[in-house]
This record gives C-alpha cells, structure tokens and sequence, in this order.
C-alpha cells in the first residue's frame, strides 16, 4: 500500500530500533526521535503554511490602503501580485506539508507495527498465557492507527503555536487591544478544555480495557460455540456478552461524550473570537481607530486563526487517545519471554520423553496415542512434552527446561488444530519456513488427505488462502494444518486433536496416511477417535491427569471399562453428527 501511494516508511526488512517502553509519553517522543529530520521539516512546513496563510490578509489590506483606497492602479498591481505569488507558493508548501506529515505518521504507524509484531513472535507461546487474544487484536486494529494520528503535534500542533504568535504580532501593530484578546484565547482555550482533556483520557483507557476483554470473548464465543450448544451454555454465556457489550456501550458513550465537547469547542471557540475580534475592530474603525484596509486584515487574520485554534483542540484530543494506546503497546512491550536458561545439550539420538507429573513416557520412533476424559489435563500435557510452559519432563533422562529452547524447537514440533493459518499462496502456508521441494509436498498432502483440497482449487496449491484459512472448511483448515506440520518434518511430532473435524472416510485414511509417513520417529496424538486410535502403537489413557492403563487399542477395549466408556461415546457422538 505504501508503495502504490508513492509513500516511503520503514523498510520491512528494517531494523525499527529499540522502542522506548517508559510510557505512553516515551513512546511516542521515540517515534518521534526515530525519524528527527521529516518530523523539523514537517514542523517547519506547517508554520511555513499557516504563516502565509496569515501574511494573505496583510497583503490584501495593502491592496486596500495603498490601491483601492488611494486610486493608484500600480499599487493595487503590485499588491495583487504579491497576494498570487504567496498563494501559489503557499499551495506548495501545502502540498509538501502533506506528504512529509503521511510519511511521517506512516512510518510511526509501521514501526509500532513492527516492534509489536516482533515481541510477539519473540514470546512465542508465552504471549497466549500473559496476554488476551483480545488485547491483542485490539492493540493491532485500533491502537497503532491512533498512535500515529497522535503524531499530528508534529505539524499542525507547532504550526498553530507558531501562527498564532505571529497573528497576535501582526495584531499588535494594529491595536494592542485586539492583540490582547487574541493572546488571551489561548490560556481561555486550555482553561476549557483541559478537564475536558483529563475527562477523555481516563474514559479512553476504561473503555479500552472493556474492548480488550469484549473482543476476548468474541474469540472465545466463536472457537467454543459447538461445545458451549452441547453443554447448554450458549444462552448463558450470550447473557454475560450482552451484558458486558452493554457496558462497553454506556463506556462509548462517555467517550463520546466528552469528545463531543472537544470538538464543540475547537469549532466554536474559534467562531467566538471571529465574532468578538471582529466586533471590537469595527468599533475602532468608526471611531476612525482603523483604516478600512487594517479592518479587513484584522478579519482576515481572525478568520486564518480558525484553523490553528481548531489544530490545536484536536492535538489535544488525538494526544490523549494516542497517549492511551501507546500505554497499551507499551504494556505489551514490557511482558518479558520465559527465560531460557537451557546450557545442556538435547539427546544426540531419539530419546525416551517422560512426564513424572502424569506418568506419560513416549518412546523414540513410536505412534502414541494419549486418550483422557478431560481435554485441558491432555493439553497441559502436550505443553510440557513440548516445553510451551513451566515442564519437568525429561527426554533421555535429561530435564527439557535445561536444554536451550532452539534445540528445542528444531526437533520438538507442537501441532495445535487450532493454530494460525496465515494468508498467502497454499503453497506458502504449508511450506513454513522451509521451500519444500515439489515431491515432499505432495507426499504431506496425501499423508494429511488432503488430495481433494488441492484438486478442487483452480490454481491448486498456487491458490490463494485468507487468513485463518476462512476460504476452507473446518475439516479442510485441519489437514492443511497437518500438511504443514508433516513437512516441517520434526523428530518428535505433538499432534493435538489432528482428525477431530473430519469425516470417519477421510480420518480412517489420515490415520493409515500418518502412521506410514512418521515411521520410525516419534509421533504422538490426543484423541478419542476408534479409528485413529487403532492404528496407534501404545495407547496412553489418563483418568484425573495420571496414566492409569497402557497398551494396544483393542487390549484396553477389553479390560478397561472407562475407556471403552469413553471411546464408545465418542464413537456414538460421532455417528450422531454424522
């Protein structure tokens, strides 16, 4: 987008720099430091346009005096001159003022981008447990747009102070009385607005807090519908949304509220010294205090301080609610990842996985299935055999907190059916990191049996995918998921749930697919699916987050009563969907 509107920003292979996390303050006065020469030269632009703008009315009432008034053709000429020059060059400054003020704000706008995104990526799983998937969508919709906007003090904020300076000069010169009151506007202004400002800004943060948990249970709403309806808590939990989307709506209204009166009084404030201004100089001017000329620049003059006033009473606003936001990103910014105090080295061969917690030892170069009544106990379990939280599992005797994380990560492969799908050609999605060659993709997409998904798009694996795969079925985003977990091609291999949105046809043959394609490395599944489960090695089953039965699918069928409970009543709820 910046590219097509012929604006620069931050390169995207840039380093944005160190982001200064004091507060909102710093925040912003480093994305101002980021970038000193465009934001003097915006600044010097904006008083350079607003300042012309001022000087219009001077020249015009020497067109007045010294043309008009006189009878002398060369000098109203002159004058006339003068006054196009002005504007013309004026219309330039305008127009390079402009563009310096996007460039600016767009690199503020893609640099918070920047050092957000890269936090996050560096807390890795650690960002899901510290902060709200909610705090975050809003951060990345909402509060960088409003930090760069608040990046407006730059330009017309130091150009209204500096016109308005220079107005009440040129006032001075015509009467110190008029002077005075345009000097006392301003101190009027701040007088008025400030509690206003104070108001806004803790209506602001409330209201920001309420969206952040709001959007939250948007998240949680949409991921746990099906489940909330077949436990009876769908009307429940509606009832608890609609009550907090009502709080959040009485909380919008006081922001609006409040911003409702800032922007009343940037637009009549200015409106009330026209009227006031204007009326004293027409009084000097019958009493013979002013020239006709002096008359219609002092209007003038009123009428350019309009736009400044208004600047500035907006400044304000768009400071506050940028002050807001970036106390958000700085919050985010502060969180610190797990430490890694890893110094041992992983196991040269596949090793033993054990978990003293539960009792679940995974052996190297085997299908273990883990089946348990309580999906949290499993997920928990799958966390600490992939080192995504505090773990006291081992793996060939050695703890996996005291091996250092990208060891870690580079043979540990946790697969969530619910992980982020991102946007871009099938291809990408599924190749990750790594540039698979054409073989071994289509190798992971007949493992995953996802033959059918590349075949019923018209580019096949060149397709576009939106984010989060929205252009896909449930069942289509799971196999992508698994393609791309299989071509990352990991020792050990933590698949959650791999088969829960598919056909019985489709996971029968996922299951056969996936026990040939992960032979002789270690594989491990959660699941209570008959057909994936009698594929498996070693059945792991867990009743109160310990392992209280191991062995083959059918052995435990046979001499385990809960789990053939289990097993058969997810087999039932399987057949009801079906």
């Amino acid at each position: 987008m910046a590219g097509q509107s012929g604006v620069t920003a931050v390169d995207a292979y840039e380093d944005p720099g160190t982001p200064d996390c004091r507060g909102g303050w710093a925040f912003l006065a480093w994305l101002v430091r980021c970038q000193p020469w465009r934001a003097v030269a915006g600044a010097a632009l904006a008083s350079g346009w607003m300042v012309l703008m001022a000087v219009s009315p001077y020249l015009l009432s020497k067109a007045v005096d010294e043309g008009l008034e006189r009878g002398d053709t060369a000098a109203l000429v002159g004058w006339t001159a003068a006054l196009t020059v002005v504007g013309a060059g004026n219309a330039w400054v305008s127009i390079m003022r402009h563009r310096t003020m996007t460039r600016l704000r767009m690199d503020a706008y893609f640099r918070t981008i920047k050092v957000t995104v890269g936090h996050a990526v560096r807390l890795g799983d650690a960002l899901r447990r510290r902060v709200g998937t909610g705090e975050v969508v809003t951060i990345g919709v909402g509060d960088v747009f409003t930090i760069s906007n608040a990046l407006t003090v730059i330009g017309p904020g130091v150009g209204s102070l500096v016109v308005y300076v220079f107005v009440a000069g040129l006032l001075l010169s015509v009467s110190p009385l008029l002077a005075g009151v345009v000097l006392l506007g301003m101190p009027l202004t701040a007088v008025l607005v400030g509690p206003l400002m104070r108001r806004l800004r803790g209506a602001e943060a409330e209201y920001r807090e309420r969206q952040g948990v709001l959007t939250a249970r948007i998240g949680d709403l949409a991921g746990g519908l099906r489940v909330l309806n077949g436990l009876g808590g769908k009307g429940l939990f509606a009832d608890g949304f609609r009550r907090d989307s009502g709080r959040l709506r009485e909380q919008g209204y006081r922001v609006g509220s409040s911003a409702s009166w800032l922007n009343s009084l940037g637009v009549g404030l200015p409106r009330l010294f026209l009227a006031v201004v204007t009326w004293l100089a027409a009084r000097l001017a019958a009493q013979g205090e002013l020239t006709i000329g002096q008359l219609v620049s002092v209007y003038g003059y009123v009428a350019v301080l309009v736009g400044p006033v208004a600047f500035l009473v907006d400044m304000g606003y768009q400071l506050s609610r940028g002050v807001v936001a970036a106390d958000r990103v700085v919050r985010l910014l502060r969180i610190e990842p797990d430490p890694d105090t890893g110094t041992t080295d992983a196991p040269a061969e596949p090793s033993v996985l054990h978990d003293p917690g539960s009792g679940v030892r995974v052996p190297p170069g085997r299908l273990t299935a883990l089946v348990g009544a309580r999906p949290a106990e499993l997920t928990a379990l799958v966390d600490r055999l992939g080192r995504l939280g505090p773990t006291d599992v081992t793996w060939g005797g050695v703890r996996l907190d005291a091996i250092p994380l990208p060891q870690v990560r580079a043979r540990i492969l946790v697969a969530d059916n619910e992980s982020d799908l991102f946007a871009g050609p099938l291809r990408e999605v599924v190749g990750g990191r790594r540039e698979p060659g054409p073989q071994e993709v289509r190798r992971a997409v007949r493992a995953a049996a996802a033959d059918d998904i590349v075949q019923g798009l018209t580019e096949g694996l060149d397709a576009p995918v939106t984010a989060q795969g929205r252009s896909l079925s449930g069942g289509q985003r799971q196999r992508v998921r698994l393609v791309r977990a299989l071509l990352a091609e990991p020792e050990v291999l933590l698949a959650m749930e791999p088969t829960s949105a598919l056909d019985a046809h489709t996971e029968a043959a996922v299951a056969e697919r996936l026990r040939a394609a992960r032979a002789g490395r270690t594989t491990v599944v959660t699941t209570t699916s008959p057909l994936v489960l009698d594929c498996a090695d070693t059945v792991l089953y867990l009743a109160d987050g310990k392992v209280v039965a191991a062995g083959h699918h059918r052995e435990l069928l046979e001499r385990e009563p809960g789990y053939r409970e289990l097993v058969a009543r997810d087999a039932e709820d399987e057949e009801a969907v079906r």
